[in-house]
C-alpha cells in the first residue's frame, strides 16, 4: 500500500477533544525490551516460590495449557512474558521430592528463553501426548492440577479437547488425580513481590494523569462536549502514553434535578450522546494495562456553574463521607490473616454507627484488574457457601478499594449524590496503603 495510506492507519485521528500533549509520567514506564527483562527476573523468583505453594495445596504436578488465539492469564506468570503462537504449548511442574521442582516446557518448537527456565522432557521433542505419558510414568503424581473447576476465568483455563488429549495420553489411573488447580492459581495470582510495587506505582501514575488531565478543561467544554467524546480522548491518551487498557473506559453523570438510572444495582453509565453541562458531577471509571499488570481507578469532578469557585458545600460533604469509609476499610480493620467478609462487616457495622449509607465492592487487583484473592465485597460476604467469605487477605497484596456513599445533598434539594471511589492499594501489617494520594476535593471543570 502508499505511504500516505499507511500512515492514516498507524496514526490515530486528531479531533477538538484530543490532547495533543504527550503523557509526562510516561516517561518513567520502561521500552518493552527492558520490561521482558524485569520480569523474566521475576519469574526466576516465583519459580523458588511455587514449589512450597504446590505443597500447601496438595499438589504433585501441574499442568498450564495456553492454547494459540484463547491465551490463559496464568501463563504470563509462570512462563516468560512472550506471545505464545504454538498452536498448543504446556508447561508442567512436579513436584519430585528430594529432587525439588522440575519444570517442563511441552511447546510446539524449541524456544532459547523458554531453555532458560524450562528442561525437556527428551533430547528429541515428541508430540505432546507422548511428552505427558512420558512424565506420568516417570514421576507418577498422586495429583495432577489442572484449569478445572474454578469460578473465575484464570481457574477454568482448560479447553474439552485439550483435557482429552491429557486425559487419553496419561491414561484412565492417572485421571483419577485430577484435581482442581484454583486454589494453587488463587496463591500464585495473588502474591506480590516487593520488586514489583514501584513498577505498579508507574502504571497508577500514568492511569491517575490520564483521567485528571480528561477531567479538566484540556478535554470538557461545559455545554459542548459529550460523554463519547471524552471517552475518545481517554483511548487517544492510551495511545499516546503507549499503553492499553483491559476495560472500556466508562462516565457517569449525576445532576440535580435529573433522575439516576442504575444498573445491576450500581449507578447506571451515561449515554455517549449526553452532553456535560454546567452544575453536573462527571465520574469516570478507568484502567491501564503495563509490565503484566491492570490498575483500576475511578475519580469525579465537579462543572463549576458560571460564578462559582468551588463544588457546593453538600458535594463536599458527601465526598468527606466516602473519604471517611475508606478510612474504616483501610486503616481500621483490614489487617493481614483476616477475611474479607470479616473486613466488610466490621466496615459497614461503623458505617452504620456513623449514619453512613455506604455500599463497599473491592476487589484483588494486580495480574489482573478482577484478580484472584480476599475480595472486600458485599456479594462475597453474603455467600457463605463459598470462599469468599473465608478467604483471607494476604500481606503485600494489591486492593481496589472500590466503594461509595450516597449523601443527600441541600443544593439540590435533598436529592441523594453517589460519590464512587476507586484506588489501587497494598496491603501491610498496619492496613492498606494507596499508591497514590487519595482524592480529597472534587476535580474542577472551569465553565465556558
Amino acid at each position: 500500500m502508499g505511504a500516505a495510506l499507511l500512515s492514516l492507519l498507524l496514526v490515530p485521528p486528531a479531533t477538538a477533544q484530543t490532547p495533543a500533549r504527550s503523557i509526562r509520567s510516561a516517561a518513567a514506564l520502561l521500552p518493552w525490551s527492558e520490561q521482558i527483562r524485569v520480569r523474566e527476573g521475576w519469574l526466576a523468583e516465583r519459580h523458588r516460590q511455587l514449589l512450597s505453594m504446590m505443597r500447601t495445596h496438595g499438589v504433585a504436578m501441574w499442568i498450564v495449557v495456553n492454547e494459540e488465539f484463547h491465551d490463559n492469564p496464568v501463563v504470563p506468570q509462570i512462563a516468560p512474558p512472550r506471545p505464545y503462537t504454538g498452536n498448543r504449548d504446556l508447561f508442567v511442574f512436579v513436584d519430585a521430592g528430594e529432587a525439588g521442582l522440575k519444570k517442563f516446557a511441552v511447546t510446539g518448537y524449541t524456544e532459547e528463553n523458554l531453555a532458560r527456565f524450562f528442561d525437556a522432557p527428551t533430547t528429541e521433542p515428541l508430540p505432546p501426548a507422548a511428552t505427558l505419558r512420558q512424565l506420568w510414568e516417570r514421576y507418577q503424581p498422586r495429583t495432577i492440577a489442572l484449569g478445572i473447576g474454578g469460578g473465575r476465568g484464570q481457574t477454568r483455563t482448560l479447553g474439552f479437547d485439550t483435557h482429552r488429549l491429557i486425559a487419553e495420553a496419561m491414561g484412565p489411573e492417572a485421571v483419577t488425580r485430577f484435581m482442581s488447580d484454583a486454589a494453587l492459581v488463587t496463591e500464585v495470582l495473588d502474591t506480590r513481590m516487593p520488586a514489583e510495587l514501584e513498577h505498579y506505582r508507574a502504571a497508577v501514575t500514568v492511569t491517575e494523569e490520564i483521567v485528571r488531565r480528561a477531567l479538566s478543561n484540556e478535554v470538557i467544554r461545559p455545554g459542548r462536549t459529550t460523554v463519547g467524546e471524552v471517552r475518545n480522548a481517554l483511548y487517544d491518551m492510551l495511545w499516546a502514553a503507549g499503553v492499553r487498557t483491559w476495560f472500556q473506559p466508562d462516565l457517569r453523570v449525576q445532576r440535580a434535578g435529573g433522575a439516576n438510572a442504575s444498573s445491576r444495582g450500581f449507578l447506571a453509565v451515561a449515554p455517549e450522546s449526553l452532553v456535560i453541562r454546567p452544575g453536573d458531577l462527571v465520574h469516570i471509571d478507568f484502567g491501564i494495562s503495563y509490565m503484566g499488570f491492570d490498575t483500576d481507578w475511578q475519580k469525579m469532578a465537579y462543572v463549576l456553574k458560571p460564578g462559582e469557585k468551588a463544588a457546593p458545600a453538600g458535594l463536599t460533604a458527601a465526598l468527606r463521607n466516602t473519604n471517611t469509609l475508606q478510612d474504616a476499610l483501610m486503616l481500621r480493620h483490614a489487617r493481614p490473616g483476616r477475611t474479607g467478609g470479616d473486613v466488610f462487616n466490621r466496615t459497614m457495622a461503623e458505617m452504620k454507627e456513623r449514619g453512613i449509607e455506604a455500599m463497599v465492592y473491592s476487589h484483588p487487583l494486580g495480574a489482573q484488574g478482577h484478580a484472584l484473592g480476599a475480595s472486600i465485597d458485599f456479594r462475597a460476604a453474603l455467600r457463605s457457601d463459598t470462599l469468599g467469605l473465608a478467604q483471607r487477605l494476604r500481606d503485600g497484596s494489591y486492593l481496589s478499594i472500590e466503594l461509595n456513599t450516597a449523601t443527600a445533598v441541600p443544593e439540590w434539594d435533598g436529592q441523594k449524590v453517589f460519590v464512587m471511589m476507586e484506588d489501587c492499594a497494598y496491603l501491610t501489617p498496619e492496613g492498606y496503603r494507596f499508591f497514590r494520594p487519595r482524592q480529597e476535593a472534587f476535580y474542577l471543570i472551569g465553565a465556558r
